[in-house]
């Protein structure tokens, strides 16, 4: 088998962050467990399609979400596929696979009653924790930046001058988002209390904890969560939701899908187009305004 290769070559070429790698590992070895108990100990590099499919209708029956499915399937051709590329087999096996039908799930951004009742009325405890609880909430809301962005950002990621924020997006692809004055200037109170937390182990990163260390995954989940279930009653409140907020009240304000599809740090306008189900619906209240609706046949 030639994972460690493939793990490198995600890492050293590919660019992918180290949680990304640690998915694709867990998921090919879940694979290489089940095809050898299988196969009584055979090659998984050598593994044909319907060798593969066996696999995939137990992961069915097993109860896992289609979408799991499809990743953990995608995690293995990717892996085949760089196989191929390196000349240890001809053919990939999943080459021809589809993947699952999914039932997409409407996520359903918060109102902009609800952002603005978290900013402007729920309080924000004094100090450096509710700054910074503050400024997380409204660079979600005003740039659309993803979790691991928003961890990952530097203090020299924000031009305060120039009111701007360098972001290092997916496959380290870096995009440049303008900032409201009002952002920059709760970034710039922030960075003075910031100072008075900043360790060695801060390690530059703009957003702290209170003992100075870098955020993590559920640490930001948590805060939002907290802020926001005060005055929401979905069942969902994460920072995914902010992000799909911030792109739901820009398209429903007028703004173009391509400059939006920017700010996100889209790949394609196809991935954009998943928020603009809002944008259509109020395009329809505003329609059944038109003149001609209103006159009787």
């Amino acid at each position: 088998m030639e994972l460690q290769k493939f793990t490198d070559y995600l890492t050293l070429e590919k660019h992918y962050a180290a949680h990304t790698v640690t998915a694709y590992c867990a998921d090919l070895n879940a694979f290489f467990d089940f095809y050898q108990s299988y196969s009584h100990g055979a090659d998984p590099d050598k593994a044909a399609y319907q060798e593969i499919r066996t696999w995939i209708v137990a992961l069915v029956n097993s109860g896992l979400s289609t979408r799991s499915v499809n990743r953990k399937v995608a995690s293995l051709k990717a892996y085949y596929k760089y196989l191929l590329r390196i000349g240890v087999i001809e053919v990939n096996p999943l080459d021809g696979h589809r993947s699952l039908k999914t039932a997409k799930k409407a996520q359903l951004p918060f109102s902009e009653k609800e952002v603005n009742l978290v900013l402007d009325e729920v309080g924000f405890a004094p100090g450096f924790e509710g700054l910074r609880d503050r400024l997380i909430i409204e660079l979600f809301y005003a740039t659309g930046i993803r979790r691991s962005e928003l961890i990952e950002l530097k203090v020299e990621s924000v031009d305060v001058p120039q009111g701007l924020l360098r972001v290092l997006g997916k496959r380290n692809k870096e995009r440049v988002v303008p900032l409201m004055p009002s952002l920059v200037q709760r970034i710039s109170q922030y960075l003075v209390l910031r100072e008075e937390v900043e360790t060695a182990a801060s390690q530059g990163y703009l957003l702290l904890r209170s003992n100075g260390s870098k955020l993590y995954d559920s640490f930001v989940y948590r805060l939002i969560n907290t802020y926001f279930s005060k005055v929401s009653a979905k069942a969902k409140t994460s920072p995914h939701i902010l992000r799909h907020s911030f792109a739901t009240h820009l398209l429903n304000n007028g703004a173009d899908l391509n400059s939006v599809k920017e700010l996100l740090g889209h790949s394609s306008l196809a991935s954009t187009q998943v928020y603009t189900h809002n944008n259509l619906s109020e395009l329809k209240k505003q329609f059944l305004r038109h003149p001609r609706n209103e006159k009787k046949s």
